[in-house]
This record gives C-alpha cells, sequence and structure tokens, in this order.
C-alpha cells in the first residue's frame, strides 16, 4: 500500500496513493489508522484525491477511521470526488455519517476550527 503522511501539531494529512480502496488495501490502511491514533493524532484528514474506487471493505476502514477519532478529535474525508467513490458514499449514506470536506486546504480550516471548538468547550467547562 503506497500512503503518505505529512504531520502537523494539530493535524495529520493521510493520503492514500492508491486507485483502488479495497479488500488488498483496507486491513493494511485500518492498522495505519490504528497507530495514527496510538499516537495521539487530534485531527486525521484522510485525502482520497487518486482513489477511483472504493468496496465495501475500503468504507469499512473508513468507518473504522471515524469511530477512532469521534473521542479524539476529528476525522475529516477530503477528495473524494471521482464519480464512482461519491457515488458509492452516497448510496451507503455516509455523507449523513462522515465530515466530508471538497479540498484539503478547506479541511485544514476544518481541523483548526475543530480543534478551536473544543478548546472553548473545555475551558469554558472549568468555570
Amino acid at each position: 500500500m503506497k500512503f503518505t503522511v505529512d504531520k502537523n501539531e494539530r493535524y495529520t494529512i493521510f493520503k492514500l496513493d492508491e486507485e483502488n480502496l479495497n479488500s488488498v488495501i483496507a486491513p493494511h490502511l485500518k492498522s495505519e489508522f490504528v497507530l495514527l491514533s496510538n499516537e495521539g493524532v487530534k485531527n486525521l484528514i484522510f485525502d482520497l484525491s487518486d482513489v477511483k474506487y472504493v468496496d465495501s471493505s475500503g468504507l469499512s476502514a473508513i468507518l473504522t477511521a471515524n469511530r477512532l477519532w469521534k473521542d479524539q478529535g476529528t476525522f475529516i474525508l477530503t477528495g473524494a470526488g471521482h464519480p464512482s467513490v461519491k457515488k458509492l458514499i452516497e448510496i451507503s449514506r455516509l455523507d449523513t455519517i462522515l465530515t466530508i470536506i471538497p479540498t484539503v486546504e478547506e479541511s485544514i480550516e476544518y481541523a483548526f476550527m475543530s480543534d478551536f471548538e473544543r478548546e472553548m468547550a473545555s475551558d469554558h467547562s472549568e468555570d
């Protein structure tokens, strides 16, 4: 599985450099997500810009990441622009569950805002 990871203080971008997110890749992807989660990555941006096909095990890997980051920060799916990928996400109704943002730049802004909102909420809960 080919991918790149760009770690920053407030977010990490995980870009899958494959055309297919399928049953061959999904188990490795889940392992990488668990590792990043265990490292304490607060906001994960999963970039699917190069992906042209996703199957059910690929969707399962995406849902695994969404679950891992539920209590830890934010999981953002970006670059899911290929028609077959978009259609599968819509058919499976994942667009109602996941945070899907069109571009990496907008995803980074969203991650910063989410962090800011969490910090503000924790500040108020200490009052």
